[in-house]
């Protein structure tokens, strides 16, 4: 179990799955920079973020900015929307009849890409809540801006434990103070922050890289 003030930034999560540097700048080294991608993201979460927002639609009722922790894991953060569905696995609602099942979507600007990692951010929001609300929550749903839909994700055993690999390793990371490496990757090009990591510098051969291939060249010469 974590103290409240060992807790880290939930959203964090799909930072570190999609680069761990880029998690690490932002959250170790509190470096932040914008770019048109970020302000997208940002105006498309406010309405999104709004905690008064209820509204009930026949077996649904809909909340927006949800706030989320847990000491399991040593996290807390925010749900965009969490729905309710009436349901027989579900918890009971203060001031409603029946059961309901927590249903997390979590909003995204772009459109569905495999390396991101939206859906282990959005399990890791079903899992503070499981903590939380003491239920089991099998699946929530990803809403793209760009394509105007849902894409409903599983919480599998295998991608649980992916969340909770994470999130120590983040952990750890944290508590060392400790900045990964860059690997570069096609992503970079898009990053806020490559102006911040510098991934092409990895592209530079070091001294000792360097001197050792030019010996080898001066060596095949003579």
């Amino acid at each position: 179990m974590y103290n409240e003030d060992e807790y880290l930034q939930l959203s964090g999560l799909q930072h570190f799955i999609f680069c761990r540097r880029r998690w690490a700048l932002i959250h170790i080294e509190q470096l932040w920079s914008e770019n048109h991608l970020t302000v997208d993201g940002d105006i498309f979460h406010e309405r999104a973020h709004d905690s008064e927002f209820v509204e009930s639609r026949g077996d649904t009722v809909i909340t927006r900015g949800v706030y989320l922790r847990s000491s399991r894991l040593g996290v807390s953060g925010q749900c965009d929307v969490l729905e309710f569905r009436r349901s027989d696995d579900g918890i009971p609602l203060s001031g409603r009849d029946g059961r309901w099942l927590p249903y997390p979507i979590e909003y995204k600007r772009g459109k569905p890409r495999e390396d991101t990692g939206d859906a282990h951010q959005l399990c890791g929001q079903a899992m503070c809540l499981e903590e939380m609300l003491c239920c089991k929550i099998p699946a929530g749903a990803l809403y793209y801006g760009e394509t105007k839909w849902r894409v409903e994700v599983e919480f599998t055993d295998e991608l649980r434990a992916e969340v909770e690999s994470a999130l120590k390793e983040m952990h750890e990371l944290f508590e060392r103070g400790y900045t990964p490496k860059v690997k570069p990757k096609k992503g970079c090009h898009s990053c806020s922050m490559k102006e911040l990591c510098l991934p092409k510098l990895m592209k530079v051969k070091s001294a000792r890289e360097y001197i050792s291939e030019t010996l080898s060249e001066s060596l095949e010469e003579v």
